[in-house]
């Protein structure tokens, strides 16, 4: 893949993931001060926040893949695999820049 285009990909990905952490950021913990346990009454909130954290450590997750990603293109070895050494097909590259294996490894790891 074009280095060019890997950066503009990236840099697309780096903007979506900080975007959508600022907005986790922005709307804050739902949950009042006092302790609410599951199952309280008003306890929604609690599930809410539970699953905003979850949602944080994905978008952490996928924000240091992006860095891999950035290391990778600095060092000449995006787009190829970390595992085979394999050139990653653009077209999968274009659909998922932070791509570190082929589909095929990426199968067979699961």
């Amino acid at each position: 893949m074009d280095p060019d285009r890997a950066s503009e990909l990236l840099a697309e990905e780096r903007a979506r993931v900080e975007g959508a952490i600022a907005d986790l950021d922005r709307d804050g913990p739902l949950e009042s001060t006092g302790r609410i346990e599951p199952g309280d009454r008003g306890s929604e909130d609690l599930y809410e926040d539970e699953l905003a954290q979850g949602r944080r450590e994905t978008l952490l997750d996928a924000l240091a893949a992006v860095e891999r990603a950035e290391a990778r293109l600095a060092a000449g070895t995006y787009g190829l695999s970390v595992e085979s050494g394999d050139p990653i097909p653009d077209e999968r590259l274009e659909v998922l820049p932070t791509a570190e294996r082929t589909v095929d490894e990426e199968r067979r790891r699961r």
